[in-house]
Parts: structure tokens; C-alpha cells; sequence
């Protein structure tokens, strides 16, 4: 067990490094899994949840935009933000969703406010109440 290395980084620290024997992620095109001897390749990750298993664990974390490679049993995800399913503060999710929520009603003319900021702040913010809400 635990034939691949699992390494999910961010540019402030390094989430996860251990040997796991599955990972499930959100790729650009779709989800997709790695076993141990699977082929090299390189994706883009999109918001949404990594999960992954060694032995009988399970665990998932939520993971913003980024890429992934795979090669020679080694899966390396770089990702703007990711945290562990119970690391996730689900007032401070809920809340994060209201505050996009709100600026994303304003008028498109509205000068003070970044729209493209707001719907990727929606997003992490139900991607991180999805994963949470699935791993009860």
C-alpha cells in the first residue's frame, strides 16, 4: 500500500506529502483518478475536491485553480489554495459565499467592484461547503 506520492502545495506551504494508494482529482477535463503505474501526464485542476486513499483512510481536501503531473508514481498538485476537509471553517465558507453573493448583484457598472474576483470567491467558497457537506 501507498505506491504513489501525493504532494499538494501551495505557494504558502505544503498541504499534503505522503504515500497514498489512490487520488481522485478535479481535472480541466474532468475528474480523474491515478493508480500506481499510470501514465505521465500534465492537467490543469479546476476548484472542486481531491480525494484520496491509503489503506482503509479516506480523505479529501478542497482545491482551488492549478495544474497537476503525474510520472513515475508521483502525483504533484500546485493549487493557489487548498485545505483539508477538516481544516474548512463552514461560518466563515458561508459568509465568504453571502459577501461574493452580494457584490456579484450589484450593477455590472458598478466601478468598485471586481466581478471576476467575486465569482472565483463564489466559487472556492461552495466548492469548500460542498466537500465539507460531502464527508459527513
Amino acid at each position: 500500500m501507498g505506491e504513489l506520492l501525493l504532494e499538494v502545495v501551495t505557494p504558502e506551504k505544503v498541504v499534503v506529502s505522503e504515500n497514498v494508494d489512490m487520488v481522485v482529482a478535479p481535472g480541466s477535463l474532468g475528474e480523474f483518478g491515478v493508480l500506481s503505474e499510470h501514465v505521465p501526464f500534465l492537467t490543469g485542476i479546476v476548484p472542486g475536491e481531491l480525494r484520496y486513499t491509503s489503506g482503509n483512510q479516506k480523505e479529501s481536501l478542497s482545491v482551488a485553480a492549478g495544474f497537476a503531473e503525474v510520472s513515475n508514481n508521483r502525483v504533484s498538485v500546485l493549487v493557489n489554495a487548498a485545505e483539508m476537509v477538516h481544516d474548512i471553517d463552514m461560518e466563515r465558507a458561508h459568509r465568504a459565499m453571502e459577501r461574493a453573493k452580494e457584490r456579484l448583484s450589484k450593477d455590472r457598472g458598478t466601478e468598485d467592484i471586481d466581478f471576476l474576483r467575486a465569482e472565483a470567491a463564489l466559487k472556492r467558497a461552495l466548492v469548500r461547503i460542498k466537500v465539507t457537506e460531502g464527508a459527513k
